[in-house]
């Protein structure tokens, strides 16, 4: 396994940590279990934030004892000064520490710099100087906002989505932090669970030696498939090359990724994160599961939809949210009529 340095900051690890957002779904004993096992694999880097209910506690009681031995990173959503000040404390509690090593704003709009009005870069700096963080990094989902950040100089680290199914745009900001020696986590790199060989997955980042990729982790079978690549890292052979051409051919574009950020906008109840992709989901992880009643009644609440805009104005990926919802559910219907085999 290669290991990289995540641009200025110093920090070395293998290119395959640990994305603890899922663990919030697990009891804490199986979580702890889970995270400890991750590292005496080999895992280094383990990326957490605020807004993952108990994923924090759980990373605290997982590594208070050897602290000392791994990279922690969290975020905040805070959008003032002493909103950030509050986060950094509460996780500070909650990872059992004194230090987080890079802090990230999370999910930004904007670019937050010295001056603004708000506080927030003046409270990052002060937790900085203090020793509380190391490192002072941004997490963004739109790629202008994502562009101006890094433009700003005023980050070390830059968290994005990135997988085999970026496009020009996501591939130029990861050239961009390679040039400004910015460092680049990669975030949902296997695309909200529409690529499904992750081996093809891990291969794809052979090109990308400057990318960390933070891999979503929930079960121990997970677990012990990107451990396998510890020793046995895929590489980018021709066969794989060419079965990313295929995905990329089939998947690139306007997809819901399902992230879950519209899901609180919609005034009827759509589950929008599955129902704007049941299309995808049906071809790719075929299951009579997404078939059932439950999603039947789920996908007919489509017929509710107002057109409202709310979820496309909440969507990171400024997608047609609505028109997706409709191309699905017409989709959806063929199939239950028979009429589209997804076998």
């Amino acid at each position: 396994m290669r290991e990289l340095t995540l641009g200025s900051t110093g920090i070395t690890v293998p290119q395959n940590a640990f994305g603890a957002l899922p663990i919030q779904r697990r009891d804490l004993t199986d979580a702890v279990s889970i995270l400890r096992k991750a590292y005496d694999g080999g895992m280094r880097y383990f990326d957490t934030a605020r807004a993952y209910s108990d994923s924090e506690t759980k990373l605290g009681a997982a590594f208070e004892d050897i602290r000392d031995k791994i990279f922690i990173a969290t975020k905040t959503a805070g959008k003032t000064g002493d909103d950030v000040r509050k986060d950094l404390e509460t996780s500070l509690r909650e990872l059992r520490t004194d230090y987080i090593d890079v802090y990230q704003l999370h999910m930004v709009d904007k670019v937050y710099k010295p001056g603004d009005g708000t506080g927030v870069y003046e409270a990052l700096l002060e937790a900085k100087e203090s020793g509380k963080i190391r490192h002072i990094g941004v997490s963004a989902h739109k790629i202008g906002v994502a562009f101006d950040c890094v433009e700003s100089g005023l980050y070390e680290t830059m968290q994005f989505p990135f997988s085999y199914l970026s496009g020009e745009k996501e591939l130029a900001l990861a050239a961009l932090c390679a040039e400004r020696n910015m460092g680049f986590i990669a975030m949902k790199s296997l695309a909200g669970g529409l690529i499904t060989r992750s081996d093809a997955a891990m291969a794809f980042l052979e090109d990308y030696p400057h990318v960390l990729p933070i891999w979503g982790i929930q079960r121990e079978n997970e677990l012990n498939e990107w451990l396998s690549y510890m020793d046995d890292t895929p590489v980018l052979t021709d066969e794989i090359r060419e079965f990313i051409a295929a995905e990329r051919n089939e998947l690139a574009g306007e997809f819901c990724r399902g992230c879950g950020y519209c899901m609180e906008t919609c005034p009827v109840g759509i589950t929008i994160y599955q129902c704007a992709r049941m299309s995808l989901m049906l071809r790719r992880a075929p299951s009579d599961a997404w078939l059932s009643e439950h999603w039947q009644k789920e996908m007919k609440k489509t017929e509710e939809c107002i057109g409202c805009g709310q979820c496309s104005a909440h969507c990171p990926y400024e997608l047609n949210t609505p028109e997706l919802l409709r191309k699905n559910y017409a989709d959806y219907k063929k199939v239950l009529a028979g009429e589209t085999n997804v076998r």
